[in-house]
């Protein structure tokens, strides 16, 4: 490992890898530091009477910059809308932790726990936590129940927020309110997000688009665990965060900018690849890009990138494309 003021441990407990690109890390972090302290500030200033809500102008213009993470857990339940549904069903959690659970759902969580964050040198004391919030969820919603993924999303919320009811919550949130359909058997939204993601890189990068084509690798090998884990264990751990900042406020249309933007940065690797393999390579190493770790400037660049992202016009696109899908499963059948 090159010599570093940086441990091999980032802040959340991930150990980083032995190539870890530590001289482009401290470049980075240099920059960011005193960003997080003059946030940091800032935010203070901002939620000093602790009503956020207030100017809804000023809190995206924040949120979008970087939340600090000792008010994420707060600004997140408040911006998500999961403070509020807590408080109506404030027993809610409680009383599900007492319930008994379906074996079979049991057995396959704790089955994925030690397969949950393994590089993480403290989430050994949050299993129990994890295991917790993840049955109870699965009784709650037995149309979702359990499904890989979740673990991922739920783990870290579990890291950030150190609470399993606020991490119950915000996982509610999330897979019924924002990324609704996602996270079932049949993956309806997610399926028809990918190809929203297509079509969009399609008319922006089409030279993109037409070299993945080409080297025959689909969206939804791309794009899957992008979608279904919001990130997480996709790209650098404070990016993903940073990403989630916006994703509770703004909801689902972010997993697009953001999947633009990466395709849009990755254009000349993309293009220089010249094989199935190196390309599948360059998508999953994305945890290690520089571009991504330089999580500000990465954040600025996906309200940049992908231009004007009008909710009416994904709706439309999404039910274009859903209707396409259905069309040509009655044909096939």
């Amino acid at each position: 490992m090159a010599e570093s003021k940086f441990s091999d441990v980032d802040e959340y407990g991930f150990r980083r890898e032995p190539d870890f690109d530590y001289k482009s890390y401290e470049s980075i972090m240099n920059t960011y530091m005193q960003v997080l302290t003059t946030r940091g500030m800032k935010w203070q200033k901002f939620n000093k009477d602790g009503d956020i809500l207030k100017d809804r102008g000023k809190l995206k213009r924040f949120v979008r910059k970087g939340v600090p993470l000792s008010l994420r857990k707060e600004v997140w339940m408040k911006t998500s809308g999961a403070f509020q549904l807590q408080q109506k069903e404030p027993a809610l959690y409680q009383t599900l932790l007492r319930y008994e659970y379906d074996q079979e759902i049991s057995d396959q969580i704790k089955i994925d726990l030690p397969r949950t964050f393994p590089d993480n040198i403290h989430f050994e004391q949050y299993k129990l936590g994890l295991y917790n919030v993840l049955i109870t969820y699965a009784h709650h919603n037995k149309t979702v129940g359990y499904c890989q993924g979740l673990n991922y999303i739920a783990g870290l919320i579990l890291i950030v927020t150190q609470n399993e009811e606020s991490t119950f919550w915000l996982l509610k949130v999330l897979v019924e309110e924002i990324v609704p359909l996602y996270h079932t058997k049949k993956m309806e939204n997610l399926i028809t997000d990918i190809d929203v993601l297509s079509e969009l890189v399609r008319v922006r990068v089409p030279d993109v688009h037409a070299h993945i084509e080409k080297l025959g690798l689909p969206w939804p090998v791309i794009a899957t665990k992008w979608f279904i884990c919001l990130y997480a264990e996709v790209v650098p751990t404070e990016t993903a965060l940073r990403i989630w900042d916006c994703i509770f406020l703004e909801g689902n249309k972010i997993l697009l900018r953001v999947g633009i933007s990466i395709v849009v940065g990755l254009r000349r690797e993309i293009l220089a690849t010249d094989d199935i393999a190196p390309l599948i390579g360059l998508f999953r190493g994305m945890e290690k890009n520089t571009t991504l770790m330089d999580c500000h400037r990465f954040m600025k660049s996906i309200f940049k990138i992908p231009g004007s992202l009008k909710r009416r016009q994904i709706d439309a696109l999404r039910r274009q494309l859903l209707e396409q899908r259905r069309s040509s499963k009655r044909k096939g059948s």
